[in-house]
């Protein structure tokens, strides 16, 4: 028997309620989960991921030092233009503007809360430098 039944990333954030709804739609998942201070969101392929009420939290500065990551999202997808464009329309931001082509490319980007996560065309085969 299983110790740990399942797992669930949970990022504090002021307003769960609004930042679900960007979860929701680029995970083109469902509220599975929701309480006065806490909403969960299960996509098609079972990732859960909750969001939960801090009305303390202070957004993650990354790549800035002062207030460096916290935690980081890495989703892998098949257009990374569409997925972009998906991620922008719903209120997210791009961290970085470089350019990442080639068989590891990725995009950094920021959900409306704050929290950086990437967009990966495939999986990553070398460790990160720097």
């Amino acid at each position: 028997m299983a110790l740990v039944k399942a797992g669930v990333l949970v990022l504090d954030c002021a307003e769960p309620e609004k930042l679900a709804v960007f979860y929701k739609e680029l995970l083109e998942g469902e509220e599975s989960d929701a309480t006065a201070n806490r909403v969960e969101i299960k996509s098609a392929d079972g990732f859960r991921i909750a969001l939960r009420r801090d009305v303390n939290a202070t957004p993650p500065s990354w790549p800035r030092p002062e207030n460096s990551l916290q935690a980081h999202l890495e989703f892998v997808v098949d257009d990374l233009d569409a997925v972009e464009r998906r991620v922008i329309s719903l209120g997210g931001r791009p961290l970085e503007a470089k350019d990442a082509s080639g068989p590891l490319e990725e995009r950094g980007y920021a959900d409306p809360a704050g929290h950086s996560f990437t967009l990966r065309r495939t999986a990553p085969t070398a460790p990160k430098q720097g």
